[in-house]
């Protein structure tokens, strides 16, 4: 193709062509681009955030724009510029290129607000996070899950809404007007069609889109059409209408309930005893949504005080039990009196109904709905947390009865954790320890010894471990010590349970009792067999603390040293690398004690005790003072028995270890560090080599 003439006679006939258009000239073309720079109503993406401009504004700017050529064309044609001089453009506006048509112009913009009218109207994009029902059992709830952006990436930043999203938000905002006004006419067919098509609109799991539509006073005006109607059928659609807007996320559900509480609340529950009454139509419905709405409301922890305090809402929970409900309904009402009761404001409260408590028992021991039964044990868990209400539940055998049933028979590993968590709760109390332990000939220590041996959930064998140890003490020794299996059963599982956790709780338990277990008890010899086994335990544990203790005691130390597996643990301890120097301490002092009784030396001169007492004389790392020392007057102890000596002189290691000792006591005498301190270990000395 041969090249455009370029004489100075064409380039004028063009330039003259180019006067005569009546068409948008270029400079016109320019300052109307959103290339430029020089648009007031578009910006640059590099631009920085975008003027608060209504959406109708920037679409009319958006629509009405010339489209220009990418600038990286127009900068390649500008040295053929002389040759080729610019024309005006003209495009007609059905024929102008949609943006995303348009190669190397960006057409996304992003921000971190959207703006309509000047005020915010994106929602926080937090995932769903409510209140978790099946709660750890303790005192109190645990802290909320940590919230996380839907945005996954990176960044960490919410974008700006799409213009879908801002769509959305314009129809339902137009909608709530169109609920608005019909609330406020005669017409009832008009109340029903908008009542219709917010339930249409409503009736989404997008947690998101709730929150819009209680941001724009969705609850408030079906709060008021609930307050100026009469007609079931309005009733059954406004109702459900109310549960789907509640479905959002808790800032917002606390927000709205903030602004309509005090007047709906009221309004729901005369309606729930309506329909309860069978005088409405659709009262299952009707039942079901104010149930859930409640529901919602009550998993905010900040709203159950006031919530509770409502006239009329502990007669609706205490009525769980006595209408009829369909499952889900009776689920749903048991859901919410465990949540009201997990404040700790509420507990007592709760417990102080009347009728309410005897309505948890009735759906803890018969519901046929496993969830019910569960919710019900964490509610009467909750209640055993408060001080005040562990010593009237006590009292109500009704209560213990229905938690030893719970523990015995319960399928559901979360059932079994509410019940036996309610039973440590109620043990903590010291009035109550000897009723929980005698309460039916020891019923409530066979569901505990059940659970902790048996159960094949960890929380709930933790949770038995856990009892045991508060009901151990001085009052209730006697009576769990001589339960049948339950001192074996704490020392197998002190040393074979799984889980290091219950193993320590355990033995704990154990060693509470063991404290308070005396010889004159018939329990007493198997105790020191229950001992002896949880020596064994790999965990932490006080037994050699113990046996130092019984040791100390003089009336002690004659069937100590004569039962099976008593000497054997305490040298093994003794000798252990793994042990604690703590333990090794105790074990020795135990030794010691228990050669203080002149008809013990034969018997305790034995290779395993001496190879004990040789390896703790031999103990010269810091901190390990202690033991050297009891280690040589056990052994100076056991040497006044002259039958011993021979045997002792020619023990290997022994007279090195007390030529050491020798050694030693003789720095410190001539230090003078401790006076009036008995050397034993010269004297020691002499016997042995005159036995040799």
């Amino acid at each position: 193709m041969s090249q455009p003439p370029t004489s100075r006679r064409y380039q004028q006939h063009r330039s003259r062509s180019a006067t005569r258009s009546t068409r948008p000239t270029v400079p016109q073309y320019e300052s109307r681009s959103s290339i430029s720079g020089k648009s007031k109503s578009r910006q640059s993406p590099k631009a920085g955030p975008p003027s608060p401009l209504s959406h109708t504004h920037r679409a009319q700017s958006f629509d009405q724009s010339v489209i220009s050529a990418p600038p990286s064309t127009t900068s390649r044609r500008s040295s053929s510029a002389q040759r080729f001089p610019p024309q005006p453009i003209s495009i007609p506006q059905h024929k102008r290129p949609s943006h995303g048509s348009l190669s190397g112009i960006s057409t996304t913009r992003q921000s971190s607000t959207a703006y309509e009218n000047g005020s915010i109207i994106s929602a926080p994009s937090f995932n769903s996070h409510h209140s978790r029902e099946i709660r750890e059992p303790t005192n109190s709830r645990p802290a909320p899950p940590k919230r996380v952006f839907r945005d996954q990436s990176p960044v960490n930043s919410r974008r700006s809404p799409s213009e879908k999203s801002i769509k959305a938000t314009k129809a339902t905002r137009k909608l709530i007007e169109e609920l608005h006004k019909a609330s406020e006419s005669f017409n009832l067919d008009r109340r029903i069609v908008a009542i219709t098509n917010a339930c249409a609109e409503f009736d989404h799991d997008d947690d998101l889109k709730h929150n819009t539509e209680l941001q724009n006073g969705a609850a408030q005006v079906l709060a008021k059409s609930l307050s100026t109607t009469d007609d079931d059928d309005e009733i059954r659609m406004v109702c459900a209408a109310i549960e789907m807007v509640f479905r959002a996320q808790g800032p917002y559900v606390h927000v709205a309930f903030d602004k309509c509480g005090t007047t709906m609340v009221p309004i729901l529950l005369r309606l729930l005893e309506r329909a309860e009454n069978g005088s409405m139509k659709h009262a299952d419905v009707s039942i079901l949504n104010i149930t859930k709405t409640l529901l919602y409301v009550s998993r905010i922890n900040e709203l159950r005080y006031n919530l509770a305090r409502h006239a009329g809402m502990m007669d609706a929970m205490r009525r769980v039990a006595t209408s009829i409900l369909n499952p889900e309904c009776r689920v749903a009402r048991v859901r919410v009196i465990a949540n009201l009761a997990n404040c700790d404001d509420n507990k007592g409260l709760v417990l102080q109904h009347d009728g309410l408590l005897d309505s948890l028992l009735r759906i803890a021991h018969l519901d046929l709905s496993d969830s019910a039964r569960e919710f019900a044990g964490m509610a009467l868990m909750d209640m055993a947390s408060a001080p005040c209400n562990q010593i009237p539940m006590v009292k109500n055998e009704k209560v213990l009865g229905t938690l030893v049933k719970m523990v015995l028979v319960e399928k559901g590993p979360g059932t079994r954790e509410a019940a036996i968590t309610a039973l440590q709760n109620l043990a903590f109390t010291k009035e109550n320890r000897l009723k929980l332990a005698s309460f039916k000939e020891g019923i409530v220590l066979e569901a505990l010894k059940k659970a902790l041996s048996g159960d094949k959930n960890v929380k709930a064998r933790r949770r038995a471990a856990g009892a045991l140890t508060n009901l151990a003490c001085q009052t209730t020794s006697k009576v769990m010590g001589c339960h049948k299996g339950l001192l074996d059963t704490l020392a197998i599982v002190s040393t074979r349970d799984e889980n290091s956790e219950v193993q320590t709780r355990a033995a704990m338990a154990l060693t509470k009792l063991a404290a308070n277990i005396s010889i004159h008890m018939p329990c007493y010899e198997t105790l020191l067999d229950a001992l002896v086994v949880a020596s064994l335990s790999s965990s932490v544990n006080s037994v050699s603390a113990v046996l130092r203790v019984k040791a100390r005691d003089p009336e002690n130390r004659a069937s100590m040293v004569r039962h099976r597996g008593i000497l054997d643990t305490l040298a093994d301890i003794s000798v252990d690398p793994r042990t604690q120097i703590k333990d090794k301490d105790n074990a020795m002092r135990a030794i010691m004690h228990l050669t203080n009784e002149s008809k013990n030396r034969t018997v305790m001169c034995t290779k395993k005790i001496l190879d004990a007492l040789v390896a703790g004389a031999n103990s010269w790392a810091p901190g390990m003072e202690e033991i050297m020392d009891s280690a040589v007057r056990a052994i100076e102890r056991l040497a006044t028995e002259h039958s011993n000596r021979p045997f002792m002189a020619r023990h290997e290691g022994l007279l090195v270890a007390v030529a050491a000792a020798t050694e030693r006591e003789t720095i410190l005498e001539d230090s003078g560090a401790h006076p009036g301190r008995a050397f034993l270990a010269k004297p020691l000395l002499m016997s042995l080599l005159v036995a040799m």
